[in-house]
């Protein structure tokens, strides 16, 4: 893969991811994105957050995939809650809203998957 096959990649990663976050944001379910750019922000946010606790955990011994579900979704509320706090226009109402909203992300993207698989 060259660089800009990886760039293009990237990018269509966080478009993808900030669609889903725009779209769970207008649900209005336990976050709130002003538009389509805090979303985008937010899933670059996000994606670095991520990676920076996966590695850290990593250093530690911690597998993430291992982790299971229940401990994903916390993270991933907490990781949102944080993104929050680096993101204007993007607001997690509470640890609670959070989780819901971790939860809502994760349930539009199987969606996608789901819809994806029905076309290949």
């Amino acid at each position: 893969m060259t660089i800009i096959g990886a760039i293009i990649g990237i990018l269509i990663g966080a478009l993808l991811s900030a669609l889903v976050i725009w779209i769970v944001g207008r649900l209005g379910i336990g976050i709130e994105v002003d538009g389509f750019g805090p979303a985008f922000i937010a899933a670059l946010v996000i994606a670095v957050i991520s990676q920076l606790l996966a590695y850290v955990l990593g250093l530690l011994g911690i597998d993430m995939a291992l982790l299971g579900i229940i401990v994903n979704l916390i993270i991933a509320a907490l990781v949102l809650m944080l993104a929050g706090n680096f993101v204007s226009g993007l607001r997690a109402k509470g640890f609670l809203g959070a989780l819901i909203g971790a939860v809502a992300i994760a349930a539009v993207f199987w969606l996608i998957g789901w819809g994806v698989s029905l076309l290949v």
